[in-house]
C-alpha cells in the first residue's frame, strides 16, 4: 500500500464501489486497522451498509456493524484481539448476529476449537465466522489507488453453526447460514 493512501492517522480505502476513511486511534496498530478494512471489504457485498464502531447500546463495542431496519445488529465483525470473555459474551447473547472474528496471520484452529465449546448447547440462528488474513495483504489486496481486491478464497476461513459440530468443504463461503463448520482454506 502506498503512503499517499495513508495520512498520518486515516486510510481511505475503497471496495465494490464505496468509499470508507479508517482512522487509527493512538492505541491501535495498523494491522487493526488493515484488518478491519479488509472484513468490510470481504463482506459488503452481503451487508452494503456496513458502519466502523458504530455503538451498538452493549458493553462491547464492533470493529464493524451493521443494523436491521429495528436497529439491531445482523453483522458484527471483530478485528485483531478478542477475549475468550467478549467472544462467549458475544456468540451468547447476539445469536441472530452473524458474527465475524478476524485475525492477521493466525491458525485459526484454536478458535475454531473455542467456538465449538461455546456453540454446543445453544441455538444460533445466524453463523460465527473466522478469518484469518495472510501476512502479506496490505501489498497484495490494496493497490496503489486504495482500492482493496480481496475475495474469501484469498483468506482462511472457518463458518461455525450451532445445528451441527462437523467439518466440511463448502461449495460458497457467503451461502448463509450453515450446519457445520466449514473449513475454506486459502
Amino acid at each position: 500500500m502506498t503512503e499517499d493512501l495513508r495520512l498520518k492517522r486515516k486510510y481511505t480505502l475503497r471496495a465494490h464501489d464505496r468509499q470508507m476513511v479508517f482512522t487509527k486511534k493512538p492505541f491501535e496498530s495498523s494491522i487493526h486497522v488493515l484488518t478491519k478494512a479488509f472484513i468490510w471489504a470481504l463482506y459488503l457485498p452481503e451487508y452494503p451498509r456496513l458502519a466502523v464502531e458504530a455503538p451498538v447500546g452493549d458493553r462491547y463495542k464492533p470493529d464493524l456493524v451493521q443494523f436491521d431496519d429495528n436497529g439491531e445488529p445482523i453483522f458484527w465483525g471483530e478485528a485483531g484481539q478478542v477475549s475468550l470473555k467478549k467472544m462467549r459474551a458475544l456468540v451468547r447473547r447476539f445469536k441472530s448476529t452473524h458474527l465475524v472474528f478476524a485475525k492477521w496471520h493466525m491458525k485459526l484452529d484454536p478458535f475454531r476449537k473455542i467456538l465449538k465449546n461455546e456453540i454446543v448447547s445453544i441455538c444460533r440462528s445466524a453463523p460465527v465466522d473466522l478469518i484469518s488474513i495472510p501476512d502479506d495483504s496490505d501489498e497484495r489486496f490494496i493497490g496503489r489507488d486504495g482500492v482493496i481486491r480481496i475475495k474469501f478464497k484469498d483468506v482462511h476461513h472457518v463458518r461455525c453453526s450451532s445445528n451441527s459440530h462437523q467439518c466440511a468443504v463448502p461449495t460458497s463461503p457467503l451461502n448463509g447460514p450453515t450446519i457445520s463448520f466449514v473449513i475454506h482454506p486459502p
